[in-house]
Parts: structure tokens; C-alpha cells; sequence
């Protein structure tokens, strides 16, 4: 794996972000990129929102109007991406977590707001790599079964 370039911005009041919690969602970004093989340049834009926002962006983009705990923007189709022109990397895509979604939902699953951050960005990252969970079928499984083993990976049970 080539290097990956992870930028991350906050941008909600709602929900204070733990120490080391930037850190762990780079650490996402690369191990899905390495499992996967990616063997590019990347670069991958997060940006932490509140549920608010989320719902906001939700409704904007695809006409859902219900908070979410992720969405995912990918910049490229079929392992095909744009290079930012500047540093020939690929622009995998944009990533959004609402902060506030995942802390209810990790008190709701009984883990810590890191884990389920953690997960949430293994999951949006292996969508800016063309995975999906549309159907409830073999790409679901598919999906799922990634998740499962860079979580492991990382060190978190799923």
C-alpha cells in the first residue's frame, strides 16, 4: 500500500470528539486500504457532524429526510478515481459520521463511541471502494464479512 492522506474535519458542537479518535478512524482508512489491496496513492475526507447535519446532508443528496449515522460519497466507479492533480493521489471520496448518531448507537449496542466509530468509517471506506448492502443478499454478506475481519484486524471483536 501506497501512502493515504486522511483529512478529517469537525464540524459540529454537539458531541465532544475523545482523544486518539482521529487517530483510530486514519488507522481505518489504512487497514481497509491495505486488506483490500489498494495499492495507490489515496486520499479520503471525513468530516464529523451532528445528527442535525446529517439529516441535513441526508436529505440534500438523497432525498432522505432522516438522520443517518454515516454517509459515503465515493468519487470513483468500477476501481476508477480522480487524482488530485497536486499530488497524483486518488480522491477516493467523502465521508460523513454524525458524532452524535454513533454515540447513541454504540450506548445502544453496549460499546464504546471509539468502536462504533471505528466501524463506521471501515463501512464508508469499503464504499468509496465500491461495496455495497443494498440487497439483503451475497453483496450484503460480502460487505459484512470485510467489515468483520478489518475489525478484527484493528483489534475490535465484531
Amino acid at each position: 500500500m501506497e501512502k493515504v492522506k486522511v483529512h478529517i474535519e469537525n464540524k459540529q458542537k454537539t458531541f465532544r470528539i475523545p482523544t486518539g479518535m482521529r487517530l483510530l478512524m486514519r488507522r481505518c482508512c489504512h487497514a481497509v486500504l491495505e486488506l483490500e489491496g489498494f495499492a495507490e496513492d489515496a486520499e479520503v475526507d471525513i468530516s464529523i457532524v451532528d445528527n442535525e447535519q446529517i439529516r441535513k446532508i441526508n436529505n440534500e443528496q438523497r432525498h432522505i429526510d432522516l438522520v443517518t449515522d454515516v454517509l459515503s460519497f465515493p468519487l470513483g466507479e468500477n476501481g476508477v478515481y480522480d487524482k488530485n492533480p497536486a499530488t497524483g493521489a486518488c480522491m477516493l471520496g467523502d465521508i460523513v459520521i454524525s458524532a452524535q448518531r454513533a454515540a447513541e448507537q454504540a450506548e445502544q449496542f453496549g460499546h464504546s463511541p471509539a468502536r462504533e466509530c471505528g466501524y463506521l468509517t471501515t463501512h464508508s471506506v469499503l464504499h468509496l471502494l465500491g461495496y455495497d448492502h443494498l440487497d439483503e443478499g451475497e453483496e450484503k454478506a460480502k460487505m459484512r464479512a470485510r467489515e468483520k475481519a478489518i475489525m478484527k484486524e484493528l483489534g475490535y471483536d465484531f
